[in-house]
């Protein structure tokens, strides 16, 4: 895997990854009052492992209280990923897109991820958004954000099913270790942290971005030329070195 530093020449590796990705682009979850679907399905590709992922990583809520640090706090590269959890396309870029790539880098040190969770897709029926991002909340207590969103999009239910229900999120939280105990479960069962939820929905609004997942490199979007690079692991550590250095 190609680390960032070794990625320079900004605008002609853009080019040049643009022009491998044409043709390759992905469609995300879209938003707004209804009709929020997704163009691709689940996907049947082997999902990423959580043992395999950013374990390690220091996990922190932002000073903004909406966005989730994951990775060196030291990283130059910050690469903000805007999900929601019930959103099928994001479970591709997870578990068989650039995700791996992403906690490649993360572990290494030179990239810093930081998460903010939408939960738009309820708006067409359902809680399960809502209540993923309120989960992953309670986890990061624990310090185990990263290895429980692993698995939640691992094992991601079907959109339409609205399946991220109390009892599956603390069944999926008994294949992290550690995670589970009496207060991580009173606050998944309480929604203790709704209002994180929401205001991580309202900083989601307020990013200018109109789907998931969507990828933004200090402070830059990857243009919709290159969202190919999104699922393709090979080709989104260019993306991000070049967006890094341009």
């Amino acid at each position: 895997m190609r680390g960032v530093r070794g990625l320079r020449g900004g605008r002609g590796i853009m080019i040049a990854v643009a022009a491998v990705l044409v043709g390759a682009l992905a469609t995300g979850c879209g938003r707004g009052a209804g009709g929020n679907r997704a163009a691709d399905g689940n996907g049947d590709g082997k999902p990423a492992a959580a043992a395999t992922g950013t374990a390690a990583a220091t996990q922190t809520l932002a000073p903004d209280g909406t966005t989730v640090r994951v990775g060196s706090p030291r990283a130059k590269t910050v690469v903000h990923v805007y999900e929601d959890m019930r959103c099928p396309v994001c479970k591709k870029f997870e578990t068989e897109g650039g995700g791996e790539a992403l906690r490649d880098l993360v572990r290494s040190g030179e990239v810093r991820a930081e998460y903010t969770l939408a939960s738009f897709l309820d708006r067409d029926g359902g809680h399960g958004s809502r209540k993923a991002a309120n989960a992953l909340r309670a986890a990061l207590d624990a310090g185990r954000f990263a290895e429980f969103h692993d698995v939640l999009f691992a094992h991601q239910p079907e959109e339409s099913v609205d399946g991220y229900t109390d009892a599956f999120l603390l069944d999926m939280a008994s294949r992290v270790k550690g995670l589970r105990g009496q207060e991580f479960d009173a606050a998944v069962k309480g929604m203790k942290y709704r209002g994180f939820v929401a205001a991580s929905a309202r900083a989601f609004d307020a990013s200018g971005v109109t789907g998931t997942p969507t990828l933004k490199v200090n402070g830059r979007t990857v243009p919709q030329s290159m969202s190919g690079a999104l699922f393709d692991k090979s080709s989104l550590p260019m993306v991000i070195g070049a967006l890094s250095q341009s």
